[in-house]
């Protein structure tokens, strides 16, 4: 006879590690089947890499989120938590930094018009990107650089002006090691956030939730918790515990605690790849070849408060590579200051290596190497501006994915029954995001949900 969800004893207890957005997603599918669960996480917040802090008494992400129109996991979710009223859409806004100037990079007639280019190659890189934009099948192209599929396909002009200094912003030294294939997502999810028609194919739209992603966290961690859920905020998990090849439990404690065992009938661990063997041992070396051969870069974050606008566009690239920062996202360009008390709020970004000089640097040493830099964005800049900063720091931010990513990815399921893994190394060809880390919990969820029915 089939076994069903439901039929299943109440008592059947789940433990997850990690309360960000794929730890969530998977515990809020996991207590409507009747399951208890409990998500432990190391941080004071919810939200993980999508975690809020305050400005002005207001919540924002300490590191720049919004959805895109075809991040359909993620505005599923924000539909059934009664948020979708939530949801603010507007025609992104992009930038372009280089050779001292900064130029508008949103439509196809900025492209004609972005001069540090021959025109030809103007023409080139339009007819590219729409190549690569209706482009479904991305194998082959795992098989290649972008480094190397770029300067074949698009020339040096192109590469040298646009990509070249994109990927060593984004990759650092690792650069031109990065496969195609995650370059090409990023051009299929610019034309899937696209509207309809002649007009809307010209307009990419994004959307960010007024009151914040902490808002859709903090609704989904009531929902989990008003069933049999329960979320346990600064709690490390010292152990994955292991009998007879099959999960038995999570050894956590408090910070200066001794820990504790809890039993679970299974686990799952939304942790980086190389956390995973500091509290799980004996794992088998095919797997865990497959956990330590992967190579991240943190996100590291300075966030300006300002008195006024210091550009006219919600995203711009930073082409120029004597600039010390990769990107300028300005929030109040998006939504706007007065949902701030009239601060303008703009994050200046970074993707560096642990051992990288920046990264040493204390939150006044990086606000002093990154303002000189900013006059030259907008010349008429001035330090006074600036009411208050904010640093924030994500490690494990962006996994490098390099050529043959696909072999190399562990699967979820461990090589230890009821134990399963889900991190941001698993989404490729997508990149890293919440729509994605929703997706993922949730197909782990029913993962889980198909195996216990399997028992």
């Amino acid at each position: 006879m089939e076994i069903r969800v439901n039929d299943l004893p109440e008592t059947y207890r789940v433990g997850i590690i990690g309360a960000g957005a794929a730890g969530l997603a998977a515990a809020y599918d996991l207590v409507s089947e009747g399951c208890h669960v409990d998500v432990y996480e190391s941080a004071p917040f919810l939200g993980g890499q999508a975690s809020t802090f305050l400005i002005n008494g207001v919540p924002i992400e300490r590191g720049y989120h919004h959805l895109f129109t075809s991040d359909q996991s993620m505005i599923g979710l924000i539909t059934e938590l009664g948020l979708s009223h939530k949801l603010k859409w507007i025609d992104s806004n992009v930038g372009y930094f280089t050779k001292g100037k900064l130029w508008k990079f949103t439509s196809p007639f900025d492209l004609l018009a972005f001069r540090p280019i021959p025109l030809w190659d103007r023409v080139k890189l339009g007819l590219l990107t729409l190549m690569l934009q209706r482009r479904k099948e991305w194998k082959s192209l795992e098989k290649t650089t972008a480094s190397e599929w770029l300067l074949k396909n698009a020339g040096s002009n192109i590469y040298y002006a646009i990509f070249e200094p994109m990927l060593r912003g984004k990759f650092g030294r690792y650069y031109d090691q990065i496969t195609m294939a995650w370059l090409w997502n990023k051009f299929a999810l610019r034309t899937a956030s696209r509207g309809k028609g002649i007009a809307g194919k010209l307009k990419e739209q994004l959307a960010y939730p007024s009151g914040s992603f902490g808002e859709i966290f903090d609704t989904l961690a009531k929902r989990i918790e008003d069933s049999k859920g329960k979320i346990h905020l600064s709690k490390y998990v010292k152990k994955i515990v292991i009998e007879d090849n099959r999960v038995s439990g999570l050894e956590v404690a408090s910070e200066g605690e001794s820990p504790s065992f809890h039993s679970y009938d299974q686990v799952l661990a939304t942790v980086p790849s190389f956390v995973l063997p500091k509290i799980l041992e004996h794992i088998p070396e095919d797997y865990l070849s497959k956990l330590t051969d992967k190579t991240y870069l943190s996100a590291v974050l300075v966030i300006l408060e300002l008195d006024r606008a210091l550009t006219p566009h919600y995203w711009t690239y930073v082409g120029d590579r004597e600039l010390p920062f990769l990107g300028i996202i300005e929030h109040t360009n998006f939504i706007p200051a007065e949902y701030y008390n009239g601060a303008h709020i703009v994050y200046l970004t970074n993707y560096l290596e642990q051992d990288d000089p920046m990264y040493k640097l204390s939150p006044e040493e990086l606000y002093q190497e990154y303002i000189p830099h900013l006059q030259k964005i907008n010349p008429n800049f001035r330090e006074s501006w600036v009411t208050n900063y904010y640093y924030h720091k994500v490690d494990a931010a962006q996994p490098i994915v390099t050529k043959g990513y696909t072999e190399s990815i562990p699967s979820h399921r461990t090589p230890f029954k009821d134990l399963y893994l889900a991190n941001t190394t698993q989404i490729y060809p997508e990149d890293r995001g919440t729509n994605y880390s929703v997706r993922m919990g949730r197909n782990v969820a029913q993962l889980m949900k198909e195996d216990r029915g399997l028992n």
